[in-house]
């Protein structure tokens, strides 16, 4: 299954024109392009959002019975596309399709005066879907029903993001195999790390996860299910409150996290908190690195080493109410795994947001 990137990753939301505000001001997107009744779409808002490489869409319904509203009303908002580029929609389809994934829009082109983009859909875990898009034909701002769009007239300097880095998706105890088979049947992946409950594990709670990855390593989607534990994990949280698998979390790749991190604090931003005894020992077992281990203690930056090299890595907290979705910022230095060294910093991080909403 030939992939040539990552396209875009949507969002259905409450209030499309609201998040889209959040985006550009909390992580630097810049609106790119607008589709909604005045573009001749009658039955949904979506809003472009552009930063790097990275394309988000943020898309509201405008019609109680419309299936976004229900997904909504069901999730809250979350992820329910991770698009991808292919050269052939057509092809990637059929070869999803008979080794087994479930269909969800056919293949076709769509058209204006840009061109023509063809596209299909398959089901992912959860209400997810894949959308694999062929964009070999297409000069437009998106694609068509879509207008070009940005305020102002010109182009957020941005924070510093460049590209997706990898999406995680929580999945339910016993479903994560399902999934990881999934994506090396269909996808042709190979599932190139795992994480047992022995290494993602705290006093109260721990979770298992496996790494998906393409043949070129652009595309990975690690998979977490729950583990047994004391308390009630963070990922049978985010199922409770999200009712369901779905996307966990999006890993956003920056030239200089230290500068990014700034500036997403500077507007208002929060990131997850790490005790500073963290960074008693972080020196002894990472070793030398270019950047200030002060620098980033001031910041709770995470770092961590492996064969390759090393990585500096934040979460934030979730970005909506319901504790679902939330954001990585990620600076690989050659290191190609996912820090699991600070697997039980993080742990333990969100297990004292978890405890603050009454929830572990």
């Amino acid at each position: 299954m030939p992939f040539l990137g990552w396209d875009y990753v949507e969002f259905w939301v409450g209030n499309a024109k609201q998040s889209a505000y959040f985006y550009e001001h909390a992580m630097g997107f810049t609106r790119t392009a607008y589709a909604g009744p005045e573009t001749g779409v009658r039955d949904r808002a979506s809003y472009v959002l552009e930063q790097g490489d990275i394309r988000f869409i943020v898309t509201t319904a405008l019609r109680e019975d419309h299936e976004i509203t229900k997904h909504h009303a069901r999730h809250g908002d979350g992820v329910r596309d991770i698009a991808l580029t292919v050269p052939d929609a057509t092809e990637a389809y059929r070869q999803a399709v008979s080794r087994g994934a479930r269909g969800v829009v056919e293949p076709h082109r769509v058209e204006d005066d840009f061109g023509s983009l063809e596209v299909a859909a398959i089901g992912a875990y959860g209400d997810t879907i894949h959308t694999f898009v062929n964009r070999g034909d297409y000069a437009g701002p998106f694609k068509p029903g879509y207008v070009s769009q940005s305020a102002n007239g010109q182009r957020n300097a941005g924070v510093g993001l460049m590209n997706i880095d990898h999406v995680v998706g929580n999945v339910e105890l016993g479903r994560m195999n399902e999934w990881v088979a999934f994506y090396e049947r269909v996808f042709g992946m190979t599932n190139i790390l795992h994480f047992g409950d022995d290494q993602i594990q705290t006093e109260y709670s721990a979770l298992m996860s496996k790494v998906m990855s393409d043949g070129s390593g652009k595309i990975k989607f690690p998979i977490n299910e729950p583990a047994e534990g004391k308390r009630k994990s963070q990922i049978e949280e985010y199922i409770e409150f999200y009712n369901g698998a779905g996307a966990q979390h999006i890993a956003l790749a920056s030239s200089n996290i230290v500068d990014t991190v700034e500036q997403m604090k500077e507007r208002g931003f929060v990131f997850l908190d790490t005790p500073d005894a963290y960074y008693d020992e972080a020196v002894e077992r990472v070793g030398s690195i270019d950047e200030d281990y002060a620098v980033l203690q001031q910041h709770k930056i995470l770092v961590d080493r492996d064969d390759d090299g090393y990585l500096l890595q934040i979460f934030t907290k979730t970005a909506q109410d319901r504790p679902t979705v939330f954001f990585e910022v990620i600076e690989r230095h050659g290191a190609t795994t996912f820090g699991e060294g600070n697997f039980k910093a993080l742990f333990e991080a969100i297990e004292r947001e978890q405890a603050l909403r009454g929830n572990l």
